[in-house]
């Protein structure tokens, strides 16, 4: 039987993270970055069918009530969620090395991509249309996260589909994120104590709210929705940048900070923090205090978007473009270590959170609440991203594929495969 580390649950027989070599586990999150294709949803998904229902490194009911911390938390979630797993098998060392694996190839092609960017503006055609194949592989991977974790956190419990439905409207009304955590808690703390009444009335007290922000979100989402929807797309004429003054090395980890420390509910809520020190003023780019335009702003996200990697690695980019290689590693070092950090120094406490039975109600309405707006996300990203026959064909394909294959590598196959579609679509279109 393969050995467990003593962080195994009490009174779990058979569960508990294996107590791998330093090595051995940096590996194992590397591997996880490589394949960290489709965004936080399929990140999440492919870290729990591993390491949760496949090792049992701990049980289904626990891994949603840590998922539904994290999700309380700012920064990248599918990241924090690493360095928790490499907290339970070796320690902060471990924590440190996974979260490292985790981040490492995402950083490595950003960087690429980016020297790319500045060297040539992308202009290659092959590049653009194996994107362009690829958007519809990864809005699978996301669609097939949404479905893997809402059937966890959703199945045994009705009230859940209030929460999650709250969540979804929440999300659609443009209402900040954390009030679809807190509605989604508030569920299901009433509905723990087996108060029916009170668990429907928190639900329509909150639903209402979310409908009656509607008419003060006229602008809700408006650069992330483009970031996460739109096909990469080059800047009109390649990179041709702005005399913006070089910004000073401790500007771009103070940007990285505030994201990373601000960011509740996932990169989107990054983007706002970034753009307005990186971008500056929106009324009058001339006189912007930042160091890129807006369109190459943009184009940071769109393809931030597409690389196996938490979606804030496009502070890497804007980083790049203000500092070279030591402006893009001060920036991804900003926005990552309070990630790393939450858990280095606040693991027992979290621990205690998730061990105490009278908020398992409440952590489960938090996840049951993300999964509504995973949902949401993920519909309006495909409502976007597929607007032809052929990109729908990918991306049904796709999800039969990658709901059907188990394999480790399926992502990888996957997605470049449909970026392979993609270029031999171009070529006959050129024909």
């Amino acid at each position: 039987m393969e050995e467990r580390s003593e962080t195994s649950q009490p009174g779990s027989p058979g569960v508990g993270p294996p107590r791998e070599t330093f090595g051995a586990l940096f590996i194992r999150f590397l591997r996880f970055g490589l394949m960290a294709w489709g965004g936080p949803t399929a990140q999440i998904a492919m870290i729990r069918e591993e390491l949760v229902d496949r090792e049992r490194w701990v049980d289904g009911a626990r891994f949603n009530r840590v998922l539904g911390v994290y999700q309380a938390l700012p920064g990248p979630e599918a990241h924090e969620l690493c360095v928790y797993f490499g907290m339970l098998s070796r320690g902060r060392i471990g924590a440190v090395l996974a979260g490292l694996g985790f981040m490492l190839p995402g950083l490595a092609l950003m960087l690429l991509c980016a020297w790319l960017y500045v060297a040539t503006g992308l202009k290659q055609w092959w590049l653009g249309a194996a994107f362009a194949g690829m958007q519809p592989a990864a809005v699978a991977l996301i669609g097939r996260g949404v479905v893997r974790i809402g059937w966890h956190a959703l199945k045994t419990r009705p009230w859940s589909w209030l929460a999650a439905a709250g969540g979804a409207a929440g999300e659609v009304a443009g209402v900040p994120f954390w009030i679809g955590l807190v509605g989604g808690g508030a569920v299901g703390a009433a509905a723990a104590i087996d108060r029916r009444l009170l668990a429907a009335a928190a639900a329509a007290v909150w639903l209402g709210g979310a409908i009656a922000w509607w008419s003060e979100s006229e602008h809700r989402h408006a650069v992330g929705a483009e970031a996460g929807s739109a096909a990469w797309k080059p800047s009109n004429g390649g990179c041709v940048f702005e005399h913006f003054d070089k910004p000073a090395t401790e500007r771009f980890i103070a940007t990285g900070l505030k994201a990373g420390l601000l960011s509740f509910g996932g990169a989107y809520t990054a983007i706002p923090f970034v753009e307005a020190e990186a971008v500056g003023s929106k009324i009058d780019p001339r006189h912007s205090s930042g160091w890129v335009t807006h369109q190459q702003f943009l184009d940071g996200l769109a393809i931030g978007g597409i690389l196996p990697a938490p979606m804030v690695i496009f502070g890497t980019f804007v980083g790049f473009l203000g500092g070279g290689v030591a402006g893009a590693l001060l920036m991804t070092a900003g926005i990552f270590l309070p990630a790393f950090g939450f858990t280095l120094i606040g693991h027992r406490v979290f621990e205690r959170i998730v061990d105490e039975p009278r908020v398992h109600g409440l952590l489960d309405g938090v996840t049951a609440a993300v999964v509504g707006i995973m949902g949401t996300t993920a519909a309006r990203i495909a409502a976007h991203s597929l607007d032809g026959p052929l990109e729908a064909a990918i991306a049904v394909v796709a999800f039969v594929v990658l709901w059907r294959w188990r394999d480790r590598w399926a992502t990888v196959v996957v997605v470049l495969g449909a970026g392979t579609i993609g270029i031999g679509a171009h070529m006959l279109r050129g024909w």
